[in-house]
């Protein structure tokens, strides 16, 4: 009998902790397609960008293209993701809540660091 109500614990303890991290978005790549919201497209700094948001976690997911030059993936998934592009000076983070936002990267001037002397 006691052995029944330790493994009860055990698997409601497993269920709270499953839904909280679901809900936290640390899950949310695992939940199903259709929790996510449909793709929402726009431009940003010249890149094409498409997002969707989850309706049952705080998580979102971006797609960026530059052309065929380059493509980014960000995925927020209960905290923002940043990345920096290769081509460009710019850097993107992705918010759960599905904002993208951009910033110049600050280029490094010639010959500093170099160690010249």
């Amino acid at each position: 009998m006691k052995l029944r109500g330790v493994l009860g614990a055990v698997a409601a303890g497993a269920l709270v902790f499953a839904g909280l991290a679901v809900r936290g978005g640390a899950a949310a790549g695992l939940l199903p397609e259709a929790s996510w919201g449909a793709w929402r497209s726009q431009e940003l700094e010249h890149w094409s960008v498409r997002v969707r948001v989850n309706d049952w976690a705080d998580a979102a997911e971006a797609d960026l293209h530059y052309g065929k030059a380059e493509d980014l993936t960000l995925r927020a998934y209960g905290a923002s993701d940043t990345r920096t592009a290769d081509g460009e000076a710019v850097r993107f983070t992705l918010r759960p809540d599905g904002t993208v936002t951009v910033a110049a990267v600050p280029v490094p001037a010639a010959g500093a660091g170099a160690g010249n002397s």
